[in-house]
C-alpha cells in the first residue's frame, strides 16, 4: 500500500515516489484543460496535426505542502503562472484560516489547477476555493490535484462545491500525515 510505503521509506525514496505521483496527477490535470487543434511543422519540414492548450490556465499551490507540486507542473508547462495561498488550521477547532493569497491579477478568467497533496478533512481546500471564488473564479473551472484523499475530505468538498473536479491517486480512509515535513526534510 502506498501510504505504508510513504510512512516507512527514506526521505530520498519518499521524494522520488512523491514526485512521480505528482507528475502523473499534474499530467492528468492538464489533460482536463481545454485545447485547440493546430498544425505543427517539424524540424524536418513535415506537417503534424496536434493540439495546443488554450490560453488562460494557471496553478495555485496551497502552501506549504502544495508547493511540492509546483515543479511537476512547471516540468510540463514551463511558463504557466502559479499563485499561492497560505491556510492554516487551528489545532483545537480544526477551523482553517487564510493568512496569505497571491494570484495572477486576471485569475477570474483562468482555469485553475489547485495543488494540495494530502486531502484529509477537506477544510483547507474548501477555504482555498472560497478565496478563489472571492477573486471571481468559478468552481467549475477549478481542478484539485491531490495525491491522497480520504472519502470524507472529497465528500466535504463536493458537498460545498459540486462543480469542482478532484483528481487524486488514492482514496483511503487514512491519509498520510506530515507530507510537507517529510518532502522538504523538516520532520
Amino acid at each position: 500500500q502506498i501510504i505504508t510505503f510513504f510512512r516507512k521509506s527514506s526521505r530520498g525514496d519518499f521524494v522520488f515516489s512523491a514526485d512521480r505521483l505528482i507528475r502523473l496527477v499534474v499530467e492528468e490535470g492538464l489533460n482536463q484543460l481545454p485545447y485547440t487543434e493546430c498544425t505543427v511543422t517539424t524540424p524536418t519540414g513535415h506537417k503534424y496535426e496536434g493540439v495546443r492548450f488554450e490560453k488562460g490556465n494557471c496553478g495555485v499551490s496551497i502552501m506549504r505542502s502544495g508547493e511540492a507540486m509546483e515543479q511537476g507542473l512547471r516540468d510540463c508547462c514551463r511558463s504557466i503562472r502559479i499563485g499561492k495561498i497560505l491556510i492554516q488550521s487551528d489545532e483545537e477547532t480544526q477551523r482553517a484560516k487564510v493568512y496569505y493569497a497571491k494570484f495572477p491579477p486576471d485569475i477570474y478568467r483562468r482555469k485553475v489547477l489547485l495543488m494540495y497533496p494530502i486531502l484529509s478533512t477537506g477544510n483547507t481546500v474548501i477555504e482555498a476555493v472560497k478565496v478563489l471564488v472571492e477573486h471571481g473564479v468559478q468552481p467549475s473551472v477549478i481542478i484539485l490535484l491531490s495525491l491522497f484523499s480520504t472519502p470524507h475530505g472529497a465528500k466535504s468538498i463536493i458537498q460545498e462545491f459540486p462543480e469542482i473536479t478532484i483528481l487524486t491517486t488514492e482514496v483511503h480512509p487514512v491519509a498520510p500525515t506530515h507530507f510537507g515535513q517529510k518532502y522538504f526534510g523538516t520532520d
